[in-house]
C-alpha cells in the first residue's frame, strides 16, 4: 500500500537511488502525507517545503504527472496551496528530469541556472548565452507554464556535491573517506582547483579562489530568481573534496562557525551582496524582462552589452571566445507597484561580468542627463569595495580578469 511494488510484488520500485519509493497513487498513502504536511503547517509553524527527488511523488501509472494526485491536491489544499513548495525536480527513473515541469505554485531547483554559472566562471567558452537566460530568470523554462522568476531557485551548491571552497580548489571529487573506493558521488562537477588541486600555500593561487569564490556569491545575488546559499559556503567552508558527504558525521560535514581572516572577510562580502540585493527591487522582478521600453519615454529594461558598450548582436551571442558581458538595467523598468499602488522605480544598474584571464576595458553605457556611474561592488578587491567609486558615462572600467562589477546610477 505504501510503497511502490514491481510487477513482481516480491520486489520494490525504486525511482530515488536512495530506497523505496512512496505509493502516491493510493489514497491511504496520500492522506498520511498531506494530513503530515498541514500538522507542519498549522501546528509546528513551519512556513513551506523543499521535496527531495519532487518527481517520485509525482509519479502516476505513466510515469510523471504534472496534474497528478499528488501535485493536484498541493495546488488545491487551502493550506498547503499558501505555503512555500520547492521541488527538487527530478529523481533517477525514467522521464524524471522535469525542470520546468512542475506546476503554478511551486518552485524549483534550477540545476541549469548551477551549470551554467559553474562553466561560465570556470572559464569555458561559447556560455554567454545561456547564462544570460539564467541570471535574468530563466523565462525559457518557467515562462511557459505562467510562472514568474520566483519559479527559479538559483543554486551554485547544495548540501549535496562541492562546497563552494571546494569548488574553486578540486578538479576532481575526493571520496575515498566514505568507503565506496571513490565510486560514489558526481563526477561532472564543472569545477577547477585554480592550479593545484586541494590546499595550497601558494598567495596567488589562494587569492584567485578567494577572488572566484566573490564572483559566484555576486552573481547568486545579482541575479533573477531566488538565490539558494548553502550554510558554510559564505565564509569558505571545505569538506576536503569530498562531493557526497552524507554518510561523514564528522568534521567534514561539520560547519564550523568559527572563521580565519579570509573566512571572515568573505563573510562581509556576502552581506553586502546580501545588503545590496535587498536595496533594490530590480533584483526581485517579479515579471520576466521584455527587452523593450515599459514606459514610452525610457530605454529598454535590460540591455545585453559587449565591452564596446554595445547592444550584443546575434552573432556575438554565438562566438565561442566570448567570455565578457554586461547587462544594462533600467530603474524605470519595472512593472510592480508598491503597497500604495504607485509604480516601484530604482536606480539604474549596470553588472559587468569577465571569466577571461586579462583585464577588458568595457564602455559605460551614456545617457541624457550626464549623471556619473557609482561603482558599488568590485569582486577583484577582497573586501569588494572598488578603490575608485565614480565613473563617468561612457568612460572605460578596467574589468580586471575574472572578476565581476555592479554600477548603478542613481535617480
Amino acid at each position: 500500500m505504501y510503497y511502490r511494488l514491481a510487477q513482481d510484488p516480491r520486489f520494490y520500485i525504486d525511482y530515488t537511488g536512495t530506497g523505496n519509493s512512496l505509493n502516491t497513487l493510493h489514497p491511504i498513502t496520500l492522506r498520511l502525507i498531506f494530513d503530515s504536511l498541514r500538522y507542519w503547517v498549522t501546528e509546528m509553524h513551519v512556513d513551506g517545503f523543499r521535496f527531495d527527488l519532487a518527481s517520485t511523488l509525482a509519479r502516476e501509472q505513466s510515469g510523471f504527472d504534472a496534474f497528478g494526485s499528488f501535485l493536484d491536491i498541493a495546488r488545491q489544499d487551502p493550506v498547503l496551496s499558501q505555503v512555500k513548495l520547492i521541488a527538487e525536480p527530478w529523481d533517477v527513473g525514467e522521464g524524471g528530469y522535469r525542470v520546468g515541469g512542475f506546476p503554478p505554485g511551486w518552485s524549483e531547483w534550477n540545476d541549469r541556472y548551477r551549470d551554467a554559472v559553474r562553466s561560465y566562471w570556470k572559464g569555458d567558452g561559447g556560455v554567454v548565452g545561456e547564462l544570460a537566460s539564467r541570471l535574468s530568470g530563466s523565462s525559457d523554462i518557467f515562462g511557459p507554464s505562467g510562472r514568474p522568476p520566483t519559479a527559479s531557485v538559483n543554486l551554485i551548491t547544495a548540501h549535496d556535491g562541492f562546497t563552494l571552497r571546494d569548488l574553486v580548489s578540486y578538479n576532481d571529487k575526493h571520496n575515498e573517506a566514505n568507503g565506496e573506493d571513490n565510486r560514489d558521488g558526481h563526477s561532472d562537477n564543472k569545477s577547477w582547483n585554480c592550479g593545484v588541486e586541494g590546499p595550497t600555500d601558494d598567495p596567488a593561487i589562494r587569492a584567485l579562489r578567494m577572488r572566484q569564490m566573490r564572483n559566484f556569491l555576486a552573481t547568486l545575488f545579482f541575479s533573477q530568481g531566488v538565490p539558494m546559499l548553502t550554510a558554510g559556503d559564505e565564509r569558505g567552508r571545505t569538506q576536503g573534496g569530498n562531493n557526497n558527504a552524507y554518510c561523514q558525521d564528522d568534521q567534514i560535514s561539520w560547519v564550523d562557525w568559527g572563521t580565519d581572516d579570509e573566512g571572515e572577510t568573505l563573510r562581509a562580502f556576502a552581506a553586502r551582496v546580501i545588503e545590496l540585493r535587498n536595496r533594490h527591487p530590480l533584483f526581485r522582478r517579479r515579471t520576466f524582462f521584455r527587452g523593450r521600453a515599459v514606459h514610452e519615454d525610457s530605454e529598454k529594461d535590460l540591455v545585453w552589452l559587449n565591452p564596446d558598450g554595445r547592444e550584443m548582436t546575434d552573432d556575438e551571442w554565438n562566438q565561442g571566445f566570448a567570455r565578457c558581458l554586461g547587462a544594462h538595467l533600467s530603474g524605470r523598468g519595472l512593472t510592480e507597484r508598491d503597497e500604495l499602488g504607485k509604480p516601484v522605480e530604482d536606480d539604474d544598474l549596470v553588472i559587468l561580468l569577465n571569466a577571461h584571464h586579462d583585464v577588458i576595458p568595457f564602455k559605460l553605457p551614456g545617457n541624457g542627463d550626464g549623471a556619473q556611474w557609482e561603482a558599488r561592488i568590485d569582486t577583484d578587491v577582497a573586501h569588494g569595495v572598488p578603490g575608485q567609486v565614480i565613473w563617468a558615462p561612457q568612460s572605460e572600467y578596467p574589468l580586471q580578469g575574472r572578476s565581476l562589477v555592479l554600477l548603478c546610477r542613481p535617480r
